[in-house]
Parts: structure tokens; sequence; C-alpha cells
């Protein structure tokens, strides 16, 4: 652990070397595998975290599902309140990949402030400042007021087309992502909790740094700084500085430019220069060059996806073979199938259960030849309309070679048609309608669970749902399905981003289609909400699933339908006696079978084993 990298640190910028000792001397340094949860949700504080490597996630539990507030990198620390009381945690965080924390205890930060009172002071000043500051982003956020001075209180000044704006000295965006953030606050949930969108905006920035260089339009060192900034933020880093809110105006001008700002300012920290001063490395002039948002943001959309739905493709796969695992569990449980809620012909539950995994199976097919045939052709080169206004006529295949390299992912192609592909979202309207299929077969399965677990008294009561948690605040005893519940709403959130997404393909004009930035939301929210809702149901209720085989075997026996399989070896005439003897006694079919010797016992069980009954089959005797 080196002092070098607590010198990096706003929280640290007061200290002399000889307090930075003291600092290092305390902490303890900390690894977090990937989902390692750091602290939860009412836990009470034990320390200051500052991350060294990683990515941590912070969220909250609001009606039992995890809400991901942000996600934080490099430099970044938390838990500062227990500096100055020992109040809980109001979030939860863990480690979104392998993260290193150094951590200093609460232990070690009282032994601080006795041995040490001037260097308490200075940290406790600098987390006062930081608490007031957050409080007033808060609040400014929340009336969609944006205040300049809410970081630091340093500025420096910025202009565009508009005129000189202050910004904030310690953020990397510049003005246009200042005027984005006042002028759009509409979800509150900023770009940067999609971190795979990112990731791919950066590799196409490195990308085209890299084929403008060929070309030699781009200088050596300003290709340098954009590729190594790019590079950190493949990694990772500074995600807190990709700030416009998800929905905007202007077809994603925002997110571009807030990509481009703060790749420009982290570039010209690495060159030697200050923040801001765009004479050395603009963001239009050399971040952009030979790109507009009319390529970049759809481009970013596709490869966002491209990078992150393999969890999507994972969570299916987990889902699926658990749905056949059960059916394998169940091939021997014997019940009666029905159609429109009426008694049918006898099956297994084994068989039910199977069908879930392969309707699951087929929506993965599907989402791979999306991923693999559709939202691998890519605009870039296109610029404003698909005319490639400013861009080298070899910018295009240069370009795509670089992001082939530096993703691996080979199946990335430059479209044939660039006006065509610059104005046509119907591959985000593909993608989209693979996860409502999804969806669609996700309600579906979760309504069968709930019927076929419905009583447990007083309904079919053919399996037993996990018991999640008391169903009722006025009944007592009362178990209700809810995790196939919550799997239900998310099929209908993930239903109702299809349809935006159809509405906001449609409504494209001309040759530019405006409306992606909420494509793009729908899109990851539907991705995410799948995947959390998939994983969810598969350990919260499939896992632990159980069969009530007797009352499966009772239904069977005593439905009229069963005397359908009995035909063949009774003739119709004595099935149909059979069917109205069963309905006025409310005997079982079974029973009535032997009373009125229709058959012996020994070939009736014959009958009735779960082989004879679940497919066809030559006459028995």
């Amino acid at each position: 652990m080196g002092i070098k990298f607590l010198t990096k640190l706003k929280i640290f910028d007061a200290l002399d070397e000889k307090e930075l000792a003291i600092i290092h001397e305390s902490l303890e340094e900390k690894l977090y595998k990937e989902d390692d949860v750091i602290f939860t949700e009412g836990m009470p504080r034990k320390g200051l975290y500052i991350l060294k490597s990683g990515l941590v996630e912070i969220y909250k539990n609001v009606n039992n599902k995890d809400v991901r507030v942000t996600v934080i990198s490099e430099g970044r620390f938390m838990g500062e309140d227990s500096m100055i009381d020992e109040t809980v945690h109001h979030a939860s965080a863990r480690a979104i990949e392998d993260t290193i924390i150094y951590f200093l205890s609460l232990a070690e930060i009282e032994k601080i402030g006795k041995e040490h009172p001037r260097l308490n002071s200075k940290l406790l000043l600098f987390v006062a400042r930081t608490l007031s500051r957050r409080l007033y982003e808060s609040n400014n956020y929340t009336r969609g007021v944006i205040d300049p001075s809410f970081f630091s209180g340093d500025t420096r000044i910025e202009h565009d087309l508009l005129g000189n704006r202050n910004v904030p000295e310690d953020v990397l965006y510049g003005v246009q992502t200042l005027r984005a953030m006042e002028n759009f606050s509409i979800t509150k949930i900023p770009i940067k909790l999609y971190p795979k969108m990112i990731k791919a905006l950066a590799y196409l920035k490195k990308a085209s740094a890299m084929a403008n260089f060929d070309l030699k339009l781009l200088e050596k060192d300003k290709k340098r700084a954009i590729v190594q900034a790019c590079d950190e933020i493949i990694l990772g880093q500074h995600l807190e500085h990709f700030v416009v809110d998800m929905i905007q105006g202007g077809a994603g001008t925002s997110t571009n430019m807030n990509v481009n700002e703060v790749i420009a300012n982290r570039g010209l920290e690495l060159m030697g220069h200050k923040r801001g001063d765009y004479q050395y490395l603009h963001p239009n002039a050399d971040v952009n060059m030979a790109q507009s948002t009319n390529d970049v943001y759809p481009s970013g959309i596709k490869l966002g996806i491209m990078l992150s739905y393999k969890k999507l493709k994972k969570a299916m796969i987990d889902l699926s073979m658990l749905f056949l695992k059960k059916g394998e569990d169940f091939q021997d449980v014997i019940k009666m199938g029905r159609t429109q809620l009426q008694d049918a012909v006898p099956m297994t539950l084994g068989q039910e259960f199977k069908v879930w995994g392969h309707m699951i199976e087929d929506s993965i097919n599907d989402l791979e030849h999306v991923v693999k045939h559709k939202l691998n052709t890519l605009n870039m080169g296109a610029t404003a309309i698909g005319t490639g206004i400013t861009a080298d006529p070899r910018y295009s295949s240069l370009f795509i070679l670089h992001l082939r390299e530096f993703t691996g992912i080979t199946e990335l192609k430059i479209a044939t048609d660039l006006v065509q592909a610059t104005q046509d979202t119907s591959h985000f309207v593909s993608y989209s309608s693979v996860m409502k299929g999804l969806a669609l077969k996700l309600s579906k399965i979760s309504n069968d669970l709930r019927l076929l677990s419905s009583g447990p008294r007083a309904g079919l009561n053919e399996i037993n749902l996990p018991a999640a948690q008391p169903g009722s605040s006025i009944m007592p005893g009362k178990v209700n399905p809810v995790i196939p519940e919550v799997v239900n709403q998310v099929a209908f959130q993930v239903i109702g981003n299809d349809l935006t997404i159809n509405l906001a393909s449609e409504a494209g004009q001309l040759e530019l289609n405006a409306f992606e930035p909420v494509m793009a939301f729908d899109l990851f929210q539907s991705q995410d909400i799948l995947i959390n809702a998939m994983n969810t149901l598969a350990s919260r209720a499939i896992q632990n699933i159980t069969a009530n085989k007797e009352i499966c075997k009772r239904n069977v026996h005593y439905s009229i339908s069963l005397v359908t399989a009995l035909n063949p070896y009774i003739g119709y005439e004595n099935s149909t006696k059979a069917a109205k003897i069963a309905m006025k006694t409310r005997k079982s079919v079974y029973d009535i079978i032997l009373e009125e010797n229709m058959m012996t016992k020994d070939k009736l069980d014959e009958i009735m084993k779960p082989d004879n009954l679940i497919k066809p089959i030559k006459k028995l005797f």
C-alpha cells in the first residue's frame, strides 16, 4: 500500500507528509471478490472505506428489491459519516468486480482523534464540507437546479455556442454536460448507472482516435492521451463524471458530449495541462473527430448491449437448466393436465417443468440471433445523416478493425448503407421484442406457478412454493406467492418498455430518429430487471419447490377425464357409464372402474403408470 495513492485523494489534500504517514499506518487493506457485500443498509458504521481499485455498487432495498443508487470507482470513499457519529448505513454496498479497499476503522479514527488532534480536525473539516455539499447537491438535483459550486466550490470558465459558464473544477465533464444536467432532470437516473454503455462509448472513442491517427489526422500526443483516458474509462474509472440523465432531448448529444468532455479533460491532465484548456485537446475537434452523435450514440447502445447481454443469457440458461432439473426430479409425479382451466388428460409434473425450461431455451436462441446478426452492425463513419461528411473515406474500415481488436468481438461490422443505418432503429425493436417474448413466457410461467400452488386447502395445491414472507397484516397464517408475483410485474414493465421502444422507433423523421435516448433507457432497464427477476425466481422459488404427490395422484383418480385413457380398454359405453357415475356420486373414476368390475386392479394399475399415460403407446393388453 503506497502513500502516493493517498496523495491523490481529496480527503487527504490538506495533509502533510507526516500526517499522510500516520493515515497510511492506520489503514487496513481488504479484498472483496465480485458480488461480495461490503456493508448493508441498517448496519452500524464501522469506519471509512477508500476504494483503491475495482467497482462498487451502492444500492438500497425498495419494496424488497435492490435498487442501484450509483456506482463508484477508484479514489472514491464511503462511510465518512462514521468520523462524526456512529449512525447506521443508509444504503448497502457490494463489489461489482474484484475490488481492493483501504479501511480506516472506528478504533483507528478514535485513536487519531486522541493522539493527533490537528490531523483529526483536518479530516473532520473535509467530511463536514463533503456532507454539506452532498446535501446541497441532492436538494438542487431534486429541484432540477444544478449549481456549479456543489462540489469543491472551485470553478473554471468554459464556453460553448451559448456563452461562458462556470464549471466545477473537480469534475471531468464540461459546459455542455452542465447544461444537459440543468435541462434534463427527468428520470434522475444518470448514464453512469449503466457502466457497460459508458464502456462501449469509450471503446468507440478509442477506435476512432486510432483510425484518425492512422490517417495522420490526429497528432500522436493527442492520440496517446485519448487512448489512455479511454482505457481508464474502460477499466471502470471516472464513472462518477458521467452524469447526464438517461432520457434527454437532442438524440443523445448530451451523452456524446459528456463522454467527449470527460475524455478530453482527463486527456489534458495526462498531457500535463489543466482541465478545460481545450486548445491542447478539444472534445469536439479531437475526441469527436470524424464522428457525430448520430453514429456514436446508436453504435454505443448496440455495443453496450453486446458487452452486457451475456449476463442476461446466463440468467436464462441458469433458470432453464433449473426447470429441466426439476423436471427430472418430478418425472414420476402423475397429475392432471388442464386445458382452459378444465381437466384434460394425465401428464407428469416433470413434463410441466420441462416445458418451462424449453420455453426459456427457445428465447436464448432468439437472443443470440439478434445480438450476433443485427446489433453487430454499426453506422460509425455515417456522421450526421449517413453521407459521411467530415470523415475520411478510409475511416470506417480502419475504425472497425481497431474496434474488433479492442473488444474481441469479431462479428462487429459497418453497415452497408450508412444512410439507412442512421435513421433505422429496427434493430433496437428486435432486441426489445426478444425481451418482451421472454417476459411473456416468464409471466405465463409465474401464472402457472401461482395456480398450481393455490390454496393450500381450497386450491389446486399440487406444488409448494417456498414461504418467502408473511402474506397478510390481518389474516394470520397466510403466505402469498410473492416471488412469482414480482416476476409478473417485471414482465408487465418489460412489455410496457417494448411498447415505448416501438412508438419511439416509429416516431423517427426523415434522416434521424431523435428518440433513441428513451429506447436506450428502456432496453437497458428491461435487460437489468429481467436478469434480477430470473435470478430471484430461480433462487427464491424454483430451487426449493416441492410436489404434493398424493394430491396430484388423487386429482388424476378423481378426474372424469381419466376415462379418456381407459377408453381403449373398457370401451366407449363403459367409459361413458363410469363418467356418469363419477359426476353423480363424486367418487373417483379409479374406484368406480373397480366397483363395476370393468377391469382388474392389476390391469388398471398398469394403465395408470405414468409412462403409460404421458405418451403414445401400443395397447397394453
